[in-house]
């Protein structure tokens, strides 16, 4: 058989791998050019964060903030399974305004490298850059106006969806860590966050070939260096004291009850509320009846069905009622299964 035509690695929907080396991808990303949103009134642009490597982001401001206000920062990861999507796209703009919006932060969104052209940690490397870039650039006269004028480096948070989630975790793991420049993360927000690991959980079923076919993907993805049960794909197969390396203070993670991925998040926050090695004070957990993983980026807005909607939203100011302590206008309360 021609090679160019035989499956290696099949990961569809999103893409097929062949013997060749050739990667096939499915469905396209509808980009979206910065500025400001009809709907939110919130303002983006991109921006360069690093012309050697090339890496780069989109940043959003909320609607009439002051020139002396001091906001939170949020850097965030897109999902995508770490080989599609783009934080230039319709649908990640469309959310970040959204966050932006319900939670008055600024949003750094990284177009951070895909596998498996650039096989992890490489989006961890480049999210962690851009983390590194947004704190330097929190200071009168920083790199970023944006960021120099309104964004305050006391509330400094990573969040991602989903493969985003997993790459959001990652990197604050290596935030307080290793070589470069310390960063304070205040909090991590993890949505519907993608992990894995030999041992499946209840709510990734009980087909006998998963397993298989997760190693297989995983291995894709990370040129074949690291098993699944590696701590960047299995968090939980981590020892108690590996936690003390999460360097932020607050954790909220979200799931949603039809997930397959529902048990890995409500198993994260069981692990992490067990670390007494890690210095934290909140590890929170917010879940949604009756919906799917990532139902509120698939199902929001005016087309949505009423119900999910409206589940979006909920969630949507759960979220910004961790960044802000609470303090928002939706005085959502995060709720807990556990």
């Amino acid at each position: 058989m021609d090679p160019d035509e035989e499956i290696e690695i099949d990961f569809y929907p999103f893409l097929v791998v062949y013997k060749s080396g050739r990667v096939q991808r499915f469905g396209s990303t509808s980009r979206k050019s910065a500025g400001t949103d009809a709907a939110t009134g919130v303002t983006s642009k991109d921006v360069l964060i690093d012309a050697a490597t090339g890496l780069a982001a989109r940043l959003f401001l909320p609607k009439a903030v002051s020139g002396s206000q001091k906001l939170p920062v949020v850097v965030y990861a897109h999902g995508g399974g770490f080989v599609t999507e783009s934080a230039f796209s319709a649908r990640y703009t469309g959310y970040v305004n959204a966050l932006v919006a319900a939670a008055g932060v600024v949003a750094v969104s990284v177009e951070y490298r895909l596998a498996p052209e650039h096989p992890i940690p490489a989006a961890y490397d480049d999210v962690l850059a851009a983390l590194r870039w947004a704190a330097a650039s929190c200071v009168p006269g920083g790199p970023e106006p944006w960021l120099a004028e309104h964004g305050d480096s006391t509330r400094l948070f990573v969040a991602g969806s989903s493969s985003g989630g997993n790459v959001a975790h990652n990197v604050v793991m290596r935030a307080g860590t290793g070589g470069g420049a310390r960063v304070e993360v205040e909090g991590m927000v993890l949505l519907h966050p993608l992990f894995m690991g030999t041992a499946p959980l209840p709510s990734e079923g009980t087909d006998p070939t998963i397993p298989a076919r997760s190693e297989s993907i995983w291995r894709c993805l990370c040129a074949g260096k690291y098993g699944i049960d590696h701590p960047f794909s299995n968090p939980l197969a981590m020892p108690p004291e590996a936690w003390a390396a999460l360097g932020c203070r607050r954790v909220l993670v979200t799931t949603a009850e039809l997930d397959r991925a529902r048990d890995r998040g409500r198993t994260y926050v069981e692990a992490l509320r067990g670390a007494s090695a890690w210095g934290g004070e909140e590890a929170a957990l917010y879940e949604t009846e009756g919906e799917e993983h990532l139902y509120y980026l698939l199902k929001r807005g005016a087309r949505a069905r009423s119900v999910a909607a409206e589940r979006a939203a909920n969630e949507m100011a759960a979220v910004a009622s961790f960044i802000n302590r609470g303090k928002c206008a939706s005085d959502c309360n995060i709720r807990s299964t556990l």
